[in-house]
């Protein structure tokens, strides 16, 4: 599995088969990076210019699946943070207390980590070109990039705390079939009795007793 720089487990094999879709790109396939961003890389955004600046991986979006002809780990500015909020190993449901410090029941969990310095799109172009073997194919077949670990992407998704903690301390994977431990069932259910007195309605003369 892979591992942090601390030497810690991040729970899978192949971070990128977390990946549904870059943050950068838009529901048209374009990329959002390349249009308001080009200045940070700029062969990139010509790259992706004279394609209309669409999304080089995702291709048409009218079509099933992912049409491009890249891979997610070809790009160099690649970012895709996972917004759903439940645990991707035990599927422990996020219940936020309002107005408490109370610790969240899901943790952002890195599974892959961006590296500062990215290279460019001509840089990383330019390795392929000169060593074919680095990207699995040959020059002018189609625009995929050097598969290499230098374009390193950050890639998150959320577990809940048990679950991390577990991937973290020891080699379970987030992939495992698992279902929410005792602990975190309680913490969920106490947090939805909350949410629902909380939600529940009180008359005025309930709560405020005149006879006293």
């Amino acid at each position: 599995m892979k591992k942090t720089d601390a030497g810690t487990t991040v729970g899978v094999g192949d971070p990128y088969a977390y990946v549904d879709r870059c943050d950068h790109c838009t529901d048209e396939g374009r990329c959002r990076f390349a249009v308001d961003r080009g200045d940070v890389d700029p062969s990139f955004a010509d790259e992706l210019s004279s394609r209309d600046f669409r999304c080089p991986v995702v291709g048409d979006p009218q079509e099933t699946g992912l049409t491009g002809p890249w891979d997610w780990k070809d790009c160099p500015h690649m970012r895709a943070r996972n917004r759903d909020r439940e645990c991707a190993r035990c599927g422990l449901e996020e219940r936020r207390s309002a107005h408490t410090d109370e610790r969240p029941l899901l943790e952002e969990h890195h599974l892959s980590y961006a590296e500062g310095g990215a290279r460019s799109a001509a840089e990383t172009r330019a390795e392929s070109e000169r060593d074919p073997r680095a990207s699995g194919s040959e020059p002018g077949d189609g625009g995929t990039r050097a598969e290499t670990d230098a374009l390193a992407h950050e890639i998150t998704i959320y577990l809940c705390r048990w679950c991390h903690a577990k991937v973290h301390n020891s080699w379970a994977g987030v992939a495992d079939p698992a279902s929410p431990d005792s602990e975190a069932i309680a913490a969920r259910e106490a947090r939805r009795s909350q949410e629902q007195s909380e939600l529940s309605f009180e008359s005025a003369a309930d709560r405020f007793d005149d006879s006293s």
